[in-house]
């Protein structure tokens, strides 16, 4: 992304898009106090997140037993009633659709590829799947101190293990047909990245006409194989993102709102959520609202405004595709690609 002069100003900044993850996969009832369990409660969240300043809602759902839901029925119940109690808010599932262990020693992992394809095929349709591109490490406890994890059942060895071992499947033979079926539903793809190898994979697909339409991401900086908390490598993460693109930053625990407040700053969109952290201060516990209503302070601090509903499905840009790659290379704000025989750097087309 290309920074002008002006660029920090909040009145050139597009309006704060705040994403919530309020439904916590990973952690079992009683690790924090705003868990949902039953499928009102689930509905209650995202109604008080989209009350506090959120607009986009990243979904999981859980069994009556606590554990994750691997079920497309519930996805489909939660996704109809949630049409009806936020219809102004961007619907965004996750693709992991739960990555919990089943009991303590059993693994954490992402399901197998035919099971995450079904996210296609959900009714109602999402507004979004997230998606991963290429396989990595997923340790989600590498960077997460033994304060973090106080009370929580993480904190117990075997679910630690659990969770110190996953690993994200995500190689080609997912990517190139999950794409495939969520464009061909009208979903959009909204993607998860954690490194430049992984922009430079998604850059590829779209050279390729394989990915025709917005560039929706989130900058994923939670460690174990992700990325870390340096400021620097968000700042070139940001840097290397093409212009057209809209990006979120997301991190984990209490480096969540230090993040975030240098996203609000660039110009750049968050995301919060018991998912995501549990904590304020050190010892000091905080749900996904008052995340949510922390972000909205941040903003007003720096004079940034916040998106409604309707405007973060226009930044967004959803139900938005393109007719092939040099559209999609020139809607995102990216040089086209190389013809035959031609040298040298290349330029953005433009009108002669």
């Amino acid at each position: 992304m290309h920074f002008h002069d002006d660029s920090l100003f909040p009145e050139n900044q597009e309006k704060l898009v705040i994403q919530a993850a309020p439904y916590g996969p990973e952690w079992l009832p009683g690790d924090a106090d705003d868990l949902p369990l039953t499928m009102d409660e689930h509905v209650q969240a995202a109604v008080d997140c989209y009350d506090a300043g959120a607009t986009v809602l990243h979904i999981h759902v859980r069994e009556l037993d606590g554990k994750g839901s691997k079920r497309m029925s519930m996805f489909n119940e939660l996704l109809g009633r949630l049409r009806e109690a936020v219809p102004d808010m961007v619907l965004q599932i996750g693709g992991s659709i739960s990555f919990a262990p089943e009991g303590e020693g059993g693994d954490a992992k992402w399901l197998a590829y035919d099971t995450r394809h079904l996210l296609a095929d959900l009714t109602p349709a999402p507004d979004q799947v997230t998606i991963a591109i290429n396989t990595s490490q997923m340790n989600i406890v590498e960077i997460m101190t033994d304060d973090d994890l106080e009370g929580t059942s993480i904190a117990k060895p075997d679910y630690y293990r659990a969770y110190r071992d996953m690993v994200v499947e995500a190689g080609p033979d997912f990517y190139l047909e999950h794409l495939k079926r969520l464009q061909g539903n009208g979903i959009q793809p909204h993607f998860q990245l954690a490194t430049l190898a992984q922009l430079e994979t998604v850059e590829r697909l779209i050279r390729a006409g394989i990915h025709t339409g917005p560039l929706i991401l989130n900058y994923v900086a939670i460690g174990g194989g992700f990325a870390g908390r340096h400021p620097a490598d968000l700042i070139e993460f940001v840097r290397r993102v093409p212009d057209g693109a809209v990006l979120t930053i997301e991190s984990s625990m209490r480096a969540v709102a230090p993040m975030n407040a240098i996203a609000i700053a660039l110009g750049v969109h968050v995301r919060v959520g018991n998912e995501d952290n549990l904590w304020r201060r050190k010892g000091e516990r905080m749900s996904s609202v008052e995340q949510v209503e922390q972000m909205v302070q941040i903003a007003n601090a720096l004079g940034r405004d916040i998106a409604t509903g309707a405007e973060a499905k226009e930044i967004y840009k959803i139900g938005e595709y393109y007719a092939d790659a040099d559209e999609t290379l020139a809607r995102l704000g990216m040089v086209p690609n190389r013809r035959p025989g031609q040298r040298g750097f290349m330029l953005r087309d433009s009108a002669s």
